[in-house]
C-alpha cells in the first residue's frame, strides 16, 4: 500500500509545483516562426471559422486542454473546473496519468469527474508507455472505461523517469506494446511526449505501429526534469537534483518536432510552450492539426471554471486575429499561411535535411 500512497502523493506534488514554481523550459522556439502579414486579407473577420475536425470529432476550435492531473483527491476540483470549461467551449480535454487509479481504485473518482462534467466533450484517457508491460490491453481498457474516453494517449516520459528516484527506466518493448494496443483497441490511440519532443525517426515508428495521432510535446513549455529538481531538493537528493538541472532543457523544440512529424498523414498535436493564440496559429501553419495547452491553465483552474474560460477565450481571440491578418478564413486555410523560419529552429531543421523554405 505504501507504493500506492507514494504514487498518489507524487501527483499532488506535480500539480503543486506547476502552480507555485518556475518549471518552464528556458528556450521558446515559437520566436523562430514568423507569420507573413497579409495587408489585404480579403475576408470578413466576423466570418472566421475556428471549427476543427480531430480524430472523427468536431471541435469548436483547434485546442485541447492537455493531460495534466488526477490521481489524488485534492486534484478533483482542478479537473472539475477544467472539464466544465472544455464542455462550455466545445474543446477537447485529457486527464493526467491514470496509473494511480490502476494501482488504487479509490483514486478513480479524481479522473471520472472529467467525464461527469464534460459529457459531450472529446475526452482522452492517459497511460504511460512503461505501464503497458505491466497492465497490458486490459489496463488500457480500464483507463478508457473509467472516463468513457473517446481516445487514449500513451505518454512517453522517459526523461522524467530517468531523473525520478522512483522512475521506471525499462523502455524495452514499448513500440511492440504500442502496436498491440493500436491493433486491439477500438478507439484512436495518441502517443504523446511530455516535454522532450518527437523526432522524425520516432514519429515514423509510431506511424508504422498504427497510432492515430502524434502529440509532439516538445521543448518550450513545462520541464518535467525541472519539476523533479524541486522534488529532489525537498528530499535532499543532490544526485537527482543535479540530473534535473543538467537535463532541464533536454529535447527537441516544439517547432522542430511539428515539422519532423507532419508528413505521415496523421494528425499532429502541438504541445510544449503553447502560450497564446499566435502560438496556435504558428503551429498550424507549420503542420499541426490542433494544439494543446496545460501549464497556463492550472492557476485559473485553481480559481474556478470561469477563470479557465476567460483565459482560453482570450487565447482564441488572439488566434482569430492572427487568422485574419494572414488571410485565413478557416483553420484549414491557416495551414497554408505564409511563414518563415529563423534562428535555432531553421538551423536544426536545415542540418537534419528538412526543407525550411515554408513561404507558399
Amino acid at each position: 500500500m505504501l507504493r500506492l500512497n507514494e504514487t498518489s502523493k507524487r501527483k499532488l506534488d506535480h500539480l503543486r509545483l506547476c502552480a507555485e514554481e518556475d518549471v518552464e523550459h528556458r528556450t521558446h522556439s515559437f520566436e523562430d516562426v514568423l507569420l507573413i502579414h497579409n495587408a489585404l486579407p480579403e475576408i470578413d473577420m466576423a466570418e472566421i471559422d475556428l471549427t476543427t475536425r480531430f480524430l472523427g470529432r468536431e471541435l469548436r476550435c483547434p485546442l485541447l486542454i492537455t493531460s495534466m492531473t488526477g490521481g489524488h483527491p485534492d486534484t478533483m476540483e482542478v479537473n472539475r473546473n477544467l472539464s466544465m470549461a472544455a464542455e462550455k467551449l466545445g474543446i477537447g480535454i485529457g486527464v493526467g496519468s491514470q496509473r494511480a487509479a490502476l494501482e488504487d481504485p479509490a483514486q478513480e473518482a479524481s479522473f471520472r469527474v472529467v467525464r461527469d462534467y464534460a459529457p459531450n466533450a472529446f475526452v482522452y484517457a492517459n497511460i504511460g508507455a512503461p505501464q503497458l508491460a505491466k497492465y497490458g490491453i486490459d489496463g488500457v481498457k480500464r483507463v478508457v472505461d473509467m472516463i468513457d474516453a473517446d481516445a487514449v494517449a500513451i505518454h512517453l516520459n522517459f526523461l522524467q523517469e530517468a531523473i525520478q528516484p522512483e522512475g521506471d527506466v525499462n523502455a524495452v518493448g514499448c513500440i511492440t506494446a504500442i502496436n498491440r494496443i493500436c491493433t486491439k483497441l477500438d478507439i484512436p490511440v495518441i502517443v504523446k511526449e511530455t516535454g522532450a519532443g518527437i523526432s522524425h525517426k520516432v514519429g515514423y515508428m509510431l506511424y508504422q505501429a498504427g497510432v492515430a495521432a502524434i502529440d509532439v510535446g516538445g521543448v518550450g513549455g513545462t520541464s518535467w526534469a525541472g519539476i523533479e529538481v524541486y522534488r529532489a531538493r525537498a528530499e535532499d537528493n543532490r544526485i537527482k537534483e543535479r540530473l534535473g538541472e543538467a537535463f532541464w532543457d533536454w529535447g527537441i523544440p516544439t517547432t522542430v518536432s511539428i515539422v519532423e512529424c507532419r508528413d505521415f498523414g496523421i494528425p499532429v498535436v502541438a504541445t510544449g510552450g503553447i502560450r497564446s493564440g499566435i502560438d496556435i496559429a504558428k503551429s498550424i501553419a507549420l503542420g499541426a492539426t490542433v494544439c494543446g495547452m496545460g501549464l497556463p491553465l492550472i492557476e485559473p483552474a485553481l480559481r474556478g471554471m470561469d477563470a479557465v474560460v476567460d483565459h482560453i477565450s482570450k487565447v482564441l481571440e488572439e488566434l482569430r486575429v492572427a487568422m485574419f491578418l494572414t488571410g485565413s478564413k478557416t483553420v484549414s486555410d491557416l495551414g497554408f499561411a505564409d511563414v518563415v523560419l529563423k534562428g535555432l529552429t531553421r538551423e536544426i531543421l536545415s542540418e537534419r535535411g528538412f526543407d525550411t523554405k515554408f513561404i507558399r
